[in-house]
């Protein structure tokens, strides 16, 4: 039987990876410069931007990414003047780079918070732009800084991506429960349990190696 449910499982896996891993992606790739503009947006001395971006992380951070992704496909369309149809897809990644933004917005603020105040007085006597002195001083020590907290972010961002099965969609946790209903066997969460396993495991590894690249003080 387990051969059987093998043959079954290893194609519906590796399309539900390719699901898996494009949701992952696209998050990584959109939430972190966003994430980076809402910690500036954050810690604007403007009470109403600093407000908003604030009230945004609040509410990202205090609700359940289930509940994001429901409400964003099936009760966006409902919200008076700006609610619209949104496709699957749409609605998933949406939901997931709203919500990582925030997250990740949260550990940059903690990371520009932690640089010495003295080195923007020091830019300031330079004469540097703000620009410059955020993307060129700043933001690369607090890259360094805040790298062990986004690697657990992303850890948790692969795990996350089986959420989108509430909307339907094939990833590989579907893949499993879709071989269990119909070989009536546990064994696929297993198999997959591996798959998540062997995808942390090279993130693991990734992540180690960019820590050391960016630990040019040891």
């Amino acid at each position: 039987m387990e051969s059987k449910v093998l043959e079954m499982l290893v194609p519906m896996t590796l399309s539900g990876l390719k699901t898996t891993l494009t949701v992952f992606i696209v998050t990584l790739v959109v939430s972190l410069p966003l994430s980076v503009i809402a910690a500036r947006l954050r810690l604007s001395n403007n009470k109403l931007i600093s407000g908003l971006t604030g009230s945004y992380i609040y509410v990202m951070r205090g609700t359940p990414l289930l509940l994001q992704l429901m409400f964003i496909f099936f009760g966006f369309f409902y919200v008076p003047y700006i609610g619209f149809a949104l496709s699957r897809s749409q609605a998933i990644y949406t939901a997931f780079i709203l919500n990582y933004t925030a997250y990740f917005a949260e550990i940059f603020r903690g990371g520009i918070n932690s640089i010495d105040v003295g080195q923007f007085e020091a830019a300031q006597v330079l004469a540097l732009s703000k620009v410059h002195t955020f993307v060129k001083i700043i933001l690369p020590q607090v890259i360094k800084n805040v790298l062990p907290s986004i690697g657990n972010e992303v850890i948790t961002l692969v795990k996350d991506t089986s959420l989108v099965y509430i909307l339907g969609a094939a990833d590989i946790l579907k893949a499993a429960r879709s071989v269990s209903n119909v070989y009536s066997s546990f064994s696929p969460y297993i198999y997959i349990g591996i798959v998540y396993l062997l995808l942390i495991a090279v993130l693991t590894k990734l992540l180690s190696k960019v820590e050391k690249k960016f630990d040019y003080y040891r």
